[in-house]
């Protein structure tokens, strides 16, 4: 084979590099995303919970909302307050508990 029947073969190759490493970004930057979303829900879910030990049901779905989840599950068994959240697809678990009066007098909430 002569160097001019060989001339341009590279090129298919380097196409299909490109390609090859912009569909890499594109899944490594979906991913990112994801686990982004997924922090987002878990610090919604425990500000959540929080909110519901401290000062009950309704300030959680106040903080859920402000953080632009909705609350599935609320539940307040004792001193224990645990809460599902939903954002779009993604959904989180959080509890956390009351303890004794603060200073002033109201309940102070903890986490797990």
């Amino acid at each position: 084979m002569s160097v001019h029947a060989q001339r341009g073969s590279v090129t298919p190759l380097v196409a299909l590099l490109v390609v090859a490493v912009g569909a890499l970004g594109l899944g490594l930057g979906r991913m990112g995303a994801r686990a982004v979303e997924v922090a987002r829900v878990r610090a919604a879910a425990d500000a959540t919970a929080l909110a519901g030990a401290a000062e009950g049901a309704e300030a959680a779905r106040n903080v859920a909302r402000a953080n632009g989840a909705t609350v599935e599950i609320y539940q307040d068994v004792g001193s224990t307050v645990t809460v599902r959240v939903r954002r779009g697809s993604v959904s989180a678990w959080a509890s956390a508990s009351r303890t004794l009066p603060g200073p002033d007098g109201q309940p102070v909430a903890r986490g797990p």
